[in-house]
């Protein structure tokens, strides 16, 4: 009784201690074959080095299990998804399965009951939906469905019902309902939105509250937001402002990235290529439409970047720097203060904070 009494007594003191453990980072190097992970400090945004694994071709975009420790990975060298289980109390991976699955896997998302895997490629101009086991691998592949070259993500709106596909090449978002069902994506009526020439719609997040969600666009070098209809599942553009400032030589080379969305709702960040910044909007909580702030300088070709779920700090990888900027970030402007800069590896494609 007493053994049985203080198993479930360490069990609980365990619970409690990995709840509340300082976040864990995890970073995708492209060029080096390995994903690295790190321990942030919560009260000032420090990185600690904690692991490396090696994986099988040069690894890119990276997405958690919502319900549990499981990480996701694309490979994209070698077309192939990859899963990892995630030891909660250390952070450290260690490898379920990898599938093949087509050329290029450039995005990996997870749905919200946490049964299905679905991914947008680059080059072979597909989305896949995989299934995902009770131990969290890989399963067999349920649908393929060709859409366009360049896919760039995919993404759900905040219920998990609908799926869109921005594609930077067609300049065209791609609209899906995910029929629960059938275990199956069906287009939506109309099944994209087109957008103008060179525009470049290339990463999507809703808004954590209000129908709307925005992209960063890839050769337009802005952000774009866009009403979101609930029940016919399809976006609506409405605004789109530039992520360079108003005196820079727009005839530079460059491109944005990531986008994201901060988790109170009140700020858009989009990183610049080119221009190696960040650019920060206001959301006017109205009608979620953006006003401009400015621009944080951030690492050389910016290709990632992702906000801790406390909303306190912002990390950004510079692939060709190789190296991360750790930003706090104040709440009551969303201005962006660098606290820490970080020799992470050779060509950091992803990172993403757990």
């Amino acid at each position: 009784m007493k053994s049985a009494l203080l198993s479930i007594v360490v069990c609980l003191v365990s619970h409690a201690v990995t709840q509340g453990r300082d976040p864990f980072v995890y970073v995708s190097l492209a060029k080096e074959n390995r994903i690295v992970t790190y321990q942030m400090t919560g009260d000032d945004g420090k990185l600690t080095l904690i692991d490396s694994l090696a994986v099988e071709g040069g690894p890119g975009a990276l997405a958690f299990h919502p319900s549990r420790p499981i990480l996701f990975a694309s490979i994209r060298t070698v077309g192939n998804l990859a899963s990892f289980r995630i030891d909660e109390l250390t952070g450290k991976l260690t490898k379920i399965n990898q599938v093949s699955a087509g050329a290029d896997p450039a995005y990996v998302a997870v749905d919200k009951s946490g049964k299905y895997l679905l991914s947008a490629y680059y080059r072979a101009a597909k989305v896949l939906v995989h299934a995902i086991t009770n131990e969290g691998a890989i399963g067999e592949e349920l649908q393929s469905i060709s859409t366009d070259e360049r896919a760039h993500a995919i993404v759900s709106d905040r219920e998990g019902r609908y799926w869109f596909v921005p594609h930077t090449r067609p300049n065209a978002i791609f609209q899906f309902r995910l029929d629960e069902e059938t275990q199956r994506l069906v287009a939506c009526d109309p099944p994209k939105l087109q957008r103008e020439p060179n525009s470049g719609p290339r990463h999507l997040w809703f808004h954590p509250s209000l129908d709307v969600a925005y992209t960063s666009d890839e050769q337009g070098r802005s952000v774009s937001a866009y009403r979101f209809d609930r029940d016919k599942g399809t976006l609506d553009l409405r605004q789109t402002l530039s992520t360079l400032p108003a005196d820079y030589d727009r005839r530079q080379s460059g491109s944005t990235s990531d986008i994201e969305v901060h988790p109170s709702g009140r700020y858009v960040y989009v990183a610049n290529r080119g221009h190696d910044s960040i650019a920060r909007y206001r959301v006017l909580p109205k009608n979620g439409m953006l006003e401009k702030l400015g621009n944080t300088a951030s690492e050389q070709t910016t290709r990632s970047f992702n906000i801790d779920p406390s909303g306190d700090f912002l990390i950004a990888a510079g692939q060709e720097s190789g190296k991360l900027a750790v930003f706090r970030i104040d709440l009551s402007n969303g201005d962006l203060q660098r606290v820490q800069t970080v020799l992470v590896g050779d060509s950091p494609w992803w990172v993403l904070i757990r």
